[in-house]
């Protein structure tokens, strides 16, 4: 793997990444809107890994419902149960810095969690199976 890679397997590994970061123990300094930042990002990187792997261009944006729109319209499997993620696209931004937006709490917080996991499973999968038929 090299620093140019552009590979799914790389867009996976920053997406374990920032999924390891948003679950990491919380110091109470770290602000759960940092965490949630992470767990936007996982979810990101995961569905980009899929959207890489069959080379399907997207631009540059943190919106997850375009991103689902564009694996939807390419006619990829999107578990409906997994739609919720959605939900996420506000801590790219909004929770990033200081603004207007109601602090994160900790149920928010564990639920963001959860959903990054479930897609980043998702996405896993999705590799390791198209990778499977390409054998």
């Amino acid at each position: 793997m090299t620093d140019n890679d552009n590979s799914p397997q790389r867009w996976l590994k920053y997406a374990e990444s920032d999924l390891e970061l948003a679950g990491f123990n919380r110091h109470p300094k770290v602000l759960f809107e940092t965490l949630c930042f992470h767990a936007q990002q996982a979810v990101e990187k995961s569905i980009k890994a899929v959207l890489v792997y069959h080379q399907i261009h997207f631009p540059y944006t943190h919106n997850i419902g375009f991103l689902i729109n564009a694996l939807k319209e390419a006619g990829i499997h999107w578990p409906e149960e997994l739609e919720n993620c959605v939900i996420l696209t506000k801590y790219a931004t909004l929770a990033r810095y200081p603004s207007d937006m109601t602090p994160v709490t900790q149920v928010q917080y564990k639920e963001s969690i959860s959903i990054a996991k479930m897609v980043f499973d998702w996405a896993e999968e999705s590799l390791s199976n198209t990778n499977e038929e390409d054998e």
